[in-house]
């Protein structure tokens, strides 16, 4: 006789620059209130391990990354944001099989072989505020590691939100290895270029600001877009608005709960 078992959709959740895990505790509530199984973790040298800042580039990202996937059992999803987004496009290209969907929160959707630091300088000279948080880094002497001071975070990455949140928020930023930021991966259509993606607009982002986010669509194309009036965070401003879009494109793309079954042979 044969019995049928659901595979709930696993979402790996990946912060990116100065910040950690805690960037999604407000959204993952309701990522478990629709029935996901949720990962936020806290990558390397990011201020909950030992890791050297001299260790922390893509390569040892993508290591842990890896480490995290091999124990997740089920459908797989990667909800990144900011600069994650480029971790999320080196994962879907290296497992495309593996990875149902990608998902980019104002992330850096960026073509093969491109950093964010190679598109905005296409852009600065007509819309200088691309730099976004850039000017305002404190750096350590020899320019590895950089810190975001509270005021800029406060005006730059969470201006939208309360000031309670918004404080909070900004002091639990982090210090920032150099080859965190220094990201690029390449990418090709067989691969990446196959894995469904959705791409979450922040229209007041003054980090990664609107003309980058629609510059990287144009050059990046394919991608599902919806547009939210946030800040940089908006799985922080607005998580339960974010999460039901995700779970919406994840459904229509075969991600959602419980979506996958597998039959399960007993007593025959």
């Amino acid at each position: 006789m044969g019995q049928v078992v659901k595979l709930t959709t696993n979402l790996l959740l990946i912060h990116g620059a100065w910040a950690g895990r805690w960037v999604w505790n407000k959204i993952t509530p309701q990522f478990a209130k629709m029935g996901y199984r949720v990962h936020a973790i806290d990558l390397p040298g990011n201020g909950v391990d030992n890791t050297p800042a001299n260790e922390v580039n893509i390569d040892t990202y993508l290591w842990y990354l890896s480490e995290q996937i091999a124990n997740i059992e089920g459908p797989l999803v990667i909800v990144s944001h900011s600069g994650a987004g480029v971790l999320a496009t080196a994962l879907a290209e290296a497992m495309p099989e593996r990875i149902q969907a990608v998902v980019y929160i104002a992330g850096m959707m960026l073509p093969s072989g491109m950093g964010f630091s190679d598109l905005t300088a296409t852009l600065e000279a007509e819309h200088p505020e691309v730099t976004g948080i850039n000017p305002f880094l404190l750096w350590n002497e020899d320019h590895s590691v950089s810190e975001v001071p509270l005021i800029a975070a406060r005006n730059v990455f969470f201006q939208d939100l309360d000031d309670k949140t918004a404080i909070i928020a900004a002091q639990q930023l982090c210090p920032q290895p150099l080859g965190g930021l220094a990201l690029m991966t390449c990418w090709t259509e067989e691969n990446f270029g196959r894995v469904p993606r959705l791409y979450i607009e922040a229209t007041q982002d003054k980090s990664v600001t609107l003309v980058a986010q629609r510059e990287m669509q144009k050059r990046v194309p394919g991608a599902q877009v919806v547009s939210f009036d946030t800040g940089h965070a908006p799985q922080v401003g607005k998580p339960v608005e974010v999460a039901h879009a995700i779970d919406d494109f994840l459904h229509t793309h075969g991600g959602g709960e419980a979506s996958e079954t597998v039959p399960l042979r007993v007593n025959e």
